[in-house]
């Protein structure tokens, strides 16, 4: 085992170095090791990090392999060197200062010069890195340089490395995020994925915190395809439950070596499953756990949906104003007369969420748009003299945010405006993230701040939709169906209610009997929140929504 550092200065964040637990490398190694064909394989991990990859793959597979570490960090090169040489002194290797995605695209643009070896396993745990650390200019590049495209993270990258380097039929382990799984953003290395590998098994480990950093990882086990190979890729799930365990178990990994079913592991119940890796007819559609219950489940659910959420009307993102001390505050009414603004708007934010109907809003934004035959035109600053005043003072501030004068807007602007005519019009909010469902309906005309989303009705004439829609979107039934067809939890057991995800939700037919009493509890309870009557009007609507949806009540628990 060789060893080779030359000196580097990263940061974490930027690099997105997060060293793999032991027990996670061990679990990944073996079940690495027990698809590898080879004998005596050439192994690589590209971001060898401090050497637990390597070590682990080499204690499970055995003799005859030859361990390769690539690192951009000097200490982690010597420190993963030192290990493998102490604790393996009999492997072959390198571990070396070496850029993997510099390696990877030699193969790539078929250098003349030099053909670097392909390798027969991959065993990595690739930096995380968003585009909002990377920054675009590097994101751009990494994006022309493996064709991918929208925002890549670097992780994205490695993969497309990764496969560049594998044999044909060589396998890899790779640990990543679980946000590809689901997310816009995602659709793309979905795609790849499944296009140039036969995914072997997808395990999920959700909010099993394995890591310290808040990333939900998933483990990919797949093979470097030789041709149109048909797969039936396994997956697996475990996420923290509220329902009594079952089973016992010393370890999160012991825990996915059970069947399915709740499993205390050390104090934590969590739900583990197993079924296959469902991804629709599209090669980029969303990854989710397929089960025989959990799919019955949505069968029957779908036999009885009349429309969805993003067929009511658009799901849009609230205000942002990139400059929030300046447009938004609470105390308006301490300013002078002279300098009070005659733009202010009532805004709604997250701070004020409430079920069926938020708290009143407590801060007011200074709306720099305004409609004009139907469309959005920022305001005539000579019009509003308060408002200019005001913004006057802190026009050196406002005007440092210069992607708004370059995109040839007006220096006051604020930078995501909400339409002015869709002002008047009831809404739906919800915020992004929350643990269990939280819609409320706004009928007052306030502005929905960027921590939010919105729904209006294309139908402005006819609200039964929306008010429909409130009710489905707070009962139990829409959190069994989210992690029936989505399961994209966050830790503390808190889920992400996105365009992607909420325009999926489904309706019954409003002309059902039991959709026009779901209709009416749910204008009720707006009028009778908050207080006891509108909770326990709440609870009916549980029952209510899951038999309009063909479901017996069990069925969601």
């Amino acid at each position: 085992m060789k060893l080779d550092a030359r000196s580097t200065k990263k940061t974490q964040k930027q690099e997105g170095a997060h060293y793999t637990p032991a027990g996670l490398a061990e679990f990944v190694a073996r079940h690495l090791a027990a698809v590898c064909g080879v004998k005596k394989p050439l192994v690589l991990d590209p971001a060898v990090g401090d050497g637990e990859l390597l070590l682990a793959f080499g204690k499970a597979f055995g003799k005859g392999c030859t361990l390769n570490g690539f690192d951009l960090d000097e200490v982690a090169v010597a420190n993963a060197g030192r290990r493998l040489l102490e604790e393996m002194p009999q492997m072959t290797g390198k571990v070396q200062r070496q850029d993997f995605l510099d390696f990877a695209l030699e193969h790539r643009e078929d250098s003349l010069f030099s053909t670097p070896p392909l390798y027969d396993v991959v065993i990595a745990n690739p930096p995380y890195v968003r585009t909002q650390v990377m920054g675009a200019e590097r994101s751009q590049r990494l994006a022309q340089q493996f064709d991918l495209s929208g925002r890549v993270d670097l992780s994205f990258a490695f993969i497309e490395g990764i496969a560049d380097v594998l044999k044909e039929g060589g396998v890899a382990g790779i640990i990543v995020s679980n946000r590809f799984m689901t997310t816009r953003a995602g659709s793309q290395v979905r795609e790849r994925i499944l296009s140039r590998f036969e995914v072997l098994h997808v395990w999920d480990f959700g909010d099993t915190k394995l890591f310290e950093a808040a990333v939900l990882p998933a483990v990919l086990l797949v093979r470097k395809r030789r041709g149109a190979t048909a797969s039936n890729p396994r997956f697996t799930s475990i996420y923290s439950t509220s329902e009594p365990p079952v089973h016992q178990a010393a370890t999160v990994y012991e825990a996915l070596s059970n069947g399915s079913g709740s499993v205390n592991v050390t104090g934590t119940t969590f739900l583990v499953q197993h079924g296959l890796l469902h991804h629709g007819t599209a090669l980029n559609g969303t990854w989710r756990i397929a089960t025989e219950h959990g799919d019955a489940w949505l069968d029957t659910v779908l036999a009885h949906t009349f429309c969805t959420f993003g067929e009511i009307g658009k799901i849009r993102v609230g205000v942002k104003t990139t400059a929030d001390k300046v447009f938004v505050r609470k105390d308006w009414d301490t300013l002078p007369e002279e300098m009070r603004p005659e733009v202010l708007r009532p805004l709604i934010t997250h701070h004020v969420a409430r079920r069926f109907k938020s708290l009143p809003a407590d801060r007011q934004i200074l709306y720099t748009h305004e409609d004009r035959a139907g469309k959005k035109a920022a305001i005539d600053l000579d019009k509003h003299p308060f408002t200019r005043r005001y913004l006057e003072i802190h026009r050196t501030t406002l005007e440092a945010r210069t992607y708004v004068i370059e995109s040839g807007r007006n220096w006051y602007e604020i930078w995501v405006p909400q339409l002015p005519a869709l002002w008047p019009v009831p809404k739906l909010v919800f915020p992004d993230i929350s643990e269990r469902p939280t819609f409320w309906m706004s009928l007052d005309g306030e502005i929905i701040n960027g921590d939010c989303y919105w729904l209006a009705p294309d139908d402005h004439t006819d609200s039964d939709l929306l008010w429909l829609a409130l009710a489905v979107a707070n009962s139990r039934f829409i959190e069994s169906f989210y992690d029936h067809a989505f399961n994209n939890k966050l830790y503390a057991g808190r889920r992400r209610f996105m365009t992607q995800y909420v325009e999926k939700f489904p309706l019954p037919s409003p002309e059902l009997p039991v959709s026009r009493e779901i209709i009416a509890l749910a204008r009720r309870i707006y009028e009778l929140t908050p207080g006891e009557e509108a909770d326990a009007l709440a609870a009916k609507i549980d029952a209510l929504v899951e038999s309009a949806f063909g479901l017996a009540e069990e069925a969601t628990r």
